[in-house]
């Protein structure tokens, strides 16, 4: 069944640790959030590991250097090497050093893990407008970064040069809360400059070339807690998916979500890399995923059952996306949800 036409989750008889070789998996609201480790992400890990899969991290966070993200990894109990980290900042280097000449001067708007990817692809960062730049590249540079590097932005866009971001996420988890993420500070330079920047992370295509050719993944599943970021750049890469529900995406999110952003696969946290997945399937009363039925009276979800709540949102989402077809589900989910308390 291809993504666009997909009713429901889809299911694994297969642990998906075994079913794929290798798991492309996000970071923030993923395996951490706020620098500590997510609940059950640093043991389910490793049993994927010790199984046989791949662990590959691939993030938009453009803030810390590949290096630096294994560290932290490590400390957390998740062994890894900054070859098995793969950042949008990699992504947007590579999209510009196809397009500037070798040595171009290039104005950073980000953090260390920027400047360390501009200059493996040979380009030189600079600090100022005035310093010449023939670019800028704007990444997430952490919650301290100054106004003022905005300014230098602008300043040197207005004057023609073409402008990259590593990625557009407006929000980013943190262990207080979901915090503006470097899609917020893009749109500062873009309402002062009326330019539009060229993208290059999750789910746009860059950040997809720069995941396969790094990992030489023959089976990947992308793992993660976005829509808009993971889970379409899955859709965009026609690889499967599996949301876990431990960042920014709730239930109700899920539920009407449009084509590109239905996952394959839906979990509580990464212990859904460890087994098989129900089916949801369909029957004369709706659509039916363990104890529990889904159905759509009148301009209404209605749930009905017991037992496992995940497979209740399985249902609803199967439910849900039949109705919809191709397009976002304009019913009412509220007292459904709710029921699951998810």
């Amino acid at each position: 069944m291809s993504q666009a036409s997909r009713t429901g989750p889809s299911g694994s008889s297969t642990a998906l640790n075994e079913a794929y070789d290798t798991a492309l998996l996000d970071l923030d609201g993923v395996v951490y959030a706020g620098g500590h480790a997510i609940v059950h992400a640093v043991d389910s890990l490793g049993a994927a590991r010790d199984g046989g899969m791949h662990l590959a991290y691939v993030t938009n966070n453009a803030l810390r250097t590949p290096a630096a993200v294994a560290a932290h990894l490590t400390e957390l109990g998740v062994p890894a090497e900054p070859a098995d980290v793969i950042t949008s900042a990699q992504a947007v280097a590579r999209l510009m050093a196809d397009q500037l000449p070798a040595g171009a001067r290039v104005l950073v708007v980000g953090g260390e893990g920027l400047r360390v990817a501009l200059r493996e692809r040979g380009l030189v960062p600079v600090e100022s407008a005035d310093d010449e730049p023939v670019a800028v590249a704007q990444g997430y540079g952490g919650p301290d970064m100054a106004w003022g590097r905005f300014a230098e932005a602008a300043y040197a866009i207005a004057r023609g040069v073409p402008w990259f971001a590593s990625n557009t996420d407006l929000t980013i988890p943190s262990a207080r809360g979901i915090a503006p993420g470097n899609g917020a500070a893009v749109e500062v330079v873009r309402i002062a400059t009326g330019a539009e920047p060229q993208v290059a992370g999750k789910p746009l295509p860059p950040m997809h070339r720069e995941t396969v050719l790094r990992t030489g993944a023959e089976r990947p599943l992308v793992v993660g807690d976005r829509l808009d970021t993971d889970i379409e750049g899955a859709f965009n890469g026609g690889v499967d998916s599996l949301l876990v529900l431990t960042g920014v995406t709730d239930a109700a999110q899920l539920v009407a979500a449009p084509p590109e952003h239905r996952p394959t696969y839906v979990d509580a946290d990464l212990r859904g890399l460890l087994t098989g997945q129900p089916e949801v399937a369909e029957s004369g009363e709706g659509f039916v995923c363990g104890q529990w039925t889904a159905s759509v009276r009148g301009d209404e979800l209605v749930l009905a059952g017991e037992g496992d709540v995940l497979d209740g949102l399985r249902a609803l989402c199967g439910a849900a996306w039949s109705y919809a077809g191709g397009g976002p589900c304009g019913l009412d989910a509220g007292k459904a949800v709710a029921r699951l308390g998810l």
